[in-house]
């Protein structure tokens, strides 16, 4: 673990995790064995990160989400409350031969609160998910998604400012 990081004394952190410089670690914040979270990270109360999930610097994963395996989060990435992401595209209780279907969310990208981020999807640099919004396919880079399913209504730029055409 790197210097500089905060864990909470109710946090849950398997001693295999890397931590990067100044991260902190919030209340109930589970973190599984072999996961890898950048620097300056702040990981809000009651997440769960699964073994292998790699998360990088600079991101902030707020209260109630589940990265589950498969799940790649790139650098200054925003995960609002209760967010979801999937890792089986086709969940049974009983499938011995279930395969993890991964998906990226790339740098800069904000995921609203509620959303839902189905597995095997990229989200693209800097888009934005609006809360509530169910993404079932791959997003663009500065795309505005909403609904359910999530539909490209428009498109942001870094700062997440409503732009007037494509970028």
């Amino acid at each position: 673990m790197a210097d500089n990081v905060f864990i909470h004394p109710t946090a849950n952190v398997d001693a295999r995790a890397e931590i990067g410089e100044g991260t902190k670690v919030w209340i109930n914040v589970q973190i599984r064995e072999g996961a890898k979270i950048g620097r300056n990270c702040i990981l809000s109360k009651d997440v769960y990160i699964d073994h292998a999930v790699s998360i990088g610097d600079g991101c902030k994963v707020q209260n109630s989400v589940s990265v589950y395996d498969g799940v790649t989060i790139e650098d200054d990435v925003f995960v609002g409350p209760n967010a979801s992401f999937t890792n089986d595209k086709v969940p049974r209780a009983n499938n011995p031969e279930w395969k993890i279907t991964p998906t990226l969310v790339r740098r800069g990208a904000s995921i609203g609160a509620n959303a839902t981020i189905v597995c095997g999807t990229v989200i693209g640099e800097y888009a934005m998910i609006a809360a509530g919004s169910v993404v079932t396919k791959d997003v663009e880079p500065h795309a505005l998604m909403m609904g359910n399913p999530a539909r490209c209504v428009g498109y942001v730029d870094e700062a997440g400012n409503r732009l007037e055409e494509r970028p």
